[in-house]
């Protein structure tokens, strides 16, 4: 463990660029993978989690090489062609890596075995195997449907249609990703829209891929099987989540002006923006821009005095991994703020409901905790009296980071039980958080 107390700040100022997206650089290389011929990408998050997906890749057949500082090199084998992997698959603590590539070898003849963390094994994968089931994929599940697992793919897999029952990004990306090699056209209808990195990517790889709005208005994504996918030259831009974290510490810092470069907005992701924003939370785009199919801007963000609201449920699925800075946010702000319909983030690394209610409180913070939120009453932006003992991050590196700011605004500090999770998304946090307050 690397334990770290986070002391109180003064003013943040200057400018970062936060690393690259890590929903579009798993993409990215899973489906350079998959074209026949060189993919070029810059920007990479260069993060744990986006590692694992490079090894899988590399194990199953691909050339995936680093040719520089965020650039990578894809040599694909297609389509179809991915290779029996020699050993296991080890994820990590990547969940986005487990359930995507579960649904690239669903549908491929071979047999791969997924292994990954203390805190991955933990994650039920139950919902994306009941789909890739249908579609004639064979499972050998550890206890609670978690891993390690044995995933024998289905040659030819079976296209289907399937109705998300809750919204889930990776659900649907692993459905398509299997369609890619699937017979016929595999559908995918989601109630609530989530991100659609997937949609936007396979679709600039050249997949026949279409998206229309029943008479319900749920999204009905449907993709065209045996795809050929065309390499690409990707330019990856900011995490959203990542700068999630610098947006809420400048806004919660008296006198900080901070400059975040290159930040992808696109609408499935930037829920964040908009609910500070309703907060009161000074955030202006400038020199907003398309990268790759993809809305992009730099965003200033100034120090601002947050008022709690009610957060509307349907904003969840384009924010839900950015609720821990949220709740620093609130247990900062006037008044109360509400949240609801946050039943996936009980089984996201930790359960990050029940985590940040304990880590919060222990920092002085009121926060009441109910079965699908929590209900933050705030300090009116006085600094939070700061902890004594170590905050139990559980593994979790959006609690670590969320802490890690919450300790800038407050009185004593917030000591972090272990910082080492971090690297697993967002390796230069520390250093980035440093250099604007030197």
């Amino acid at each position: 463990m690397r334990a770290r107390r986070f002391l109180p700040a003064g003013p943040l100022k200057g400018r970062i660029r936060v690393p690259g997206d890590k929903s579009i650089s798993h993409r990215s290389i899973m489906l350079g993978a998959l074209a026949v011929g060189e993919t070029r990408v810059t920007g990479l998050l260069e993060g744990e989690d986006v590692l694992a997906t490079a090894a899988a890749m590399r194990s199953m057949g691909a050339q995936v090489e680093r040719t520089g500082d965020g650039a990578w090199s894809v040599h694909g084998v297609g389509v179809g062609a991915l290779l029996q992997p020699e050993t296991a698959l080890d994820m990590g603590n990547s969940g986005t890596s487990t359930r995507l590539l579960m649904g690239l070898v669903a549908s491929h003849p071979i047999t791969a075995t997924f292994v990954g963390d203390a805190s991955l094994s933990k994650r039920p994968m139950g919902r994306v195997i009941d789909p890739l089931s249908t579609m004639g994929a064979s499972f050998e599940a550890s206890d609670g449907a978690r891993l390690p697992l044995i995933l024998k793919g289905a040659s030819p897999a079976v296209p289907i249609r399937y109705r998300l029952p809750m919204a889930s990004a990776q659900v649907k990306s692993a459905i398509l990703l299997a369609g890619l090699n699937t017979p016929g056209i595999t559908t995918v209808i989601e109630p609530v829209p989530t991100r659609d990195h997937s949609e936007r990517m396979l679709r600039g790889f050249g997949a026949d891929i279409s998206v229309a709005i029943d008479d319900d208005g749920a999204r009905v994504i449907s993709i065209r099987g045996e795809a050929e996918l065309q390499p690409q030259v990707i330019e990856v831009p900011g995490d959203p989540s990542s700068a999630a974290f610098f947006i809420v510490a400048a806004l919660v810092v008296p006198g900080s002006e901070v400059l975040i470069e290159n930040v992808g907005l696109n609408p499935t992701r930037s829920g964040i923006v908009e609910v500070l924003r309703q907060m009161g939370g000074s955030i202006e785009e400038v020199n907003r821009r398309e990268v790759g199919g993809e809305p992009v801007a730099d965003l200033m963000v100034r120090h601002s005095v947050l008022t709690g609201i009610d957060v509307d449920p349907a904003i969840v699925p384009s924010m839900v991994d950015e609720f821990p800075a949220l709740f620093v946010a609130a247990a900062l702000a006037q008044g109360i703020t509400t949240t609801s319909g946050l039943d996936e983030l009980r089984v996201k690394e930790s359960d990050r409901i029940a985590v940040m209610a304990a880590a919060l409180s222990a920092a002085g913070a009121h926060v009441e905790e109910r079965a699908d939120g929590l209900v933050i009453t705030g300090t009116g932006g006085d600094p939070l009296p700061g902890t004594h003992a170590p905050i139990a991050t559980h593994l979790d590196h959006r609690i670590a980071m969320a802490m890690a700011i919450a300790g800038l605004a407050s009185r004593a500090g917030v000591e972090v039980d272990d910082t080492r999770p971090i690297a697993t998304s967002f390796p230069m946090f520390e250093a980035l958080l440093e250099g604007l307050n030197p």
